[in-house]
């Protein structure tokens, strides 16, 4: 049992698997509850709802597609009855979390490929985060996921990297806007992680995961509790004057 007791609450998207779920249970083991989103894997929720039960937490998990904004209206209603069931009447922190994967060139990517990556990675967060702003204390804090791609280019990346580097700039025009009520806005950007993001590629497919490991300083692939956790710290009082910043967290991905 966490001896935290002031009870924070964590709203974060995607959080039945991989980066969301590992966040989830790293701000559990600290004694933050939370509200975490998921598509359709309920099963999945479930066992994330144990685990963080288990480690002496409490946390909703509510269904949420974040490329639907018109379903922000109904979720935004939904966050309040499960603040409710927590004791609480705002969140404290969002971690905008939930993502798609695309591999496509630049030549060969559609139309409709463009529109999907923009409604789940810029038009969600940008319109959800709105809707949210409402129920976020004032000196509260959001973290938004980017990628180490906005830094380094691999082919077949182009259209998910270009709207996650409209992520950081949101970021920082949050940051600006937010400031008056004391909320820290910050984009903490993965490197290749071994989830099952992309099909599982960087866990699964050996070559992919030896190419990685040859290209980051510390030798190895990402794993998610090299993210998780990293976010939580950075929601903790200890982060409370980092702003405004874009936090690569890649072992040293292509130095």
């Amino acid at each position: 049992m966490s001896q935290t007791t002031d009870h924070h609450v964590a709203l974060v998207t995607g959080g039945s698997r991989g980066l969301g779920r590992s966040t989830v249970l790293a701000l559990a083991a600290r004694g933050v509850d939370t509200i975490f989103t998921y598509v359709a894997n309920r099963a999945a929720a479930e066992e994330v709802v144990q685990r963080v039960e288990q480690a002496g937490a409490r946390t909703v998990a509510l269904p949420l597609d974040t490329s639907d904004t018109n379903a922000f209206p109904a979720f935004v209603t939904a966050v309040q009855d499960a603040l409710a069931t927590l004791g609480r009447e705002r969140i404290d922190y969002l971690v905008n979390n939930a993502g798609t994967s695309h591999h496509q060139s630049i030549a060969e990517t559609t139309g409709d490929e463009l529109d999907a990556l923009y409604q789940v990675h810029f038009k969600g967060v940008f319109l959800l985060t709105q809707a949210l702003l409402p129920l976020l204390r004032d000196g509260g804090r959001i973290v938004n996921l980017s990628s180490g791609l906005t830094r380094f280019s691999f082919p077949g990346s182009a259209a998910y990297a270009s709207m996650k580097g409209a992520i950081e700039v949101l970021t920082r025009y949050l940051a600006k806007e937010l400031g008056p009520r004391g909320i820290a806005v910050n984009t903490v950007a993965p490197g290749a992680i071994a989830t099952d993001f992309s099909g599982g590629l960087v866990r699964d497919d050996a070559n992919v995961n030896r190419q990685v490991a040859g290209v980051t300083a510390l030798g190895r692939v990402g794993e998610p509790e090299d993210i998780g956790p990293m976010i939580a710290s950075l929601l903790s009082e200890s982060g409370r004057w980092i702003n405004a910043q874009r936090i690569e967290v890649s072992g040293g991905m292509m130095l």
